[in-house]
């Protein structure tokens, strides 16, 4: 069983949250989202944020919260091979209340299928919050282009403009 090796990212001005599934190999060891290079989270973000791509933890940290996003991951523990979502079992969800409870979440959004997945069969039940669904950031999601990617995540602009 592994368990999620670092805390949420927000604050009380976050307005949207993007939920992983659970962090990569490359993500757990440098202890921050979205860690491997060919994941296209951060050049996604940057795009939507009219930002330059952040390169180190603290500029992806300022990017983020300064313009109210968080961040975080629906699984809290699982049995993992690797990075492969497809081999997630065993999973313990993350207790995502005390986002809901101090920051001015409007909508929550899920990098991917099996992030949505798992918010619809853990969370949803329990908070009755709706979740979109967006297209992986992942390098496993070859079919999106980075330019389709970009396309397919405006849907937050709407909450980020506000």
């Amino acid at each position: 069983m592994i368990v999620h090796p670092f805390p949420p990212l927000y604050d009380e001005a976050s307005r949207i949250l993007i939920l992983g599934s659970f962090p990569s190999v490359k993500s757990r060891e440098q202890q921050f989202f979205y860690g491997h290079k060919q994941n296209r989270f951060w050049k996604v973000m940057a795009s939507i944020l009219s930002c330059p791509v952040p390169e180190t933890i603290e500029e992806k940290r300022s990017m983020l919260l300064g313009h109210h996003v968080a961040v975080w991951d629906v699984i809290g523990s699982c049995n993992i091979t690797g990075s492969s979502d497809a081999s997630i079992q065993d999973v313990v969800p993350n207790d995502l209340s005390p986002i809901f409870e101090h920051a001015q979440i409007r909508a929550v959004y899920a990098n991917g299928s099996k992030s949505y997945e798992m918010y619809q069969k853990y969370i949803y039940p329990q908070n009755g919050r709706k979740i979109v669904k967006l297209p992986s950031t992942s390098p496993a999601n070859a079919a999106f282009s980075l330019d389709r990617l970009v396309g397919e995540w405006q849907v937050m602009k709407e909450y980020l403009t506000e």
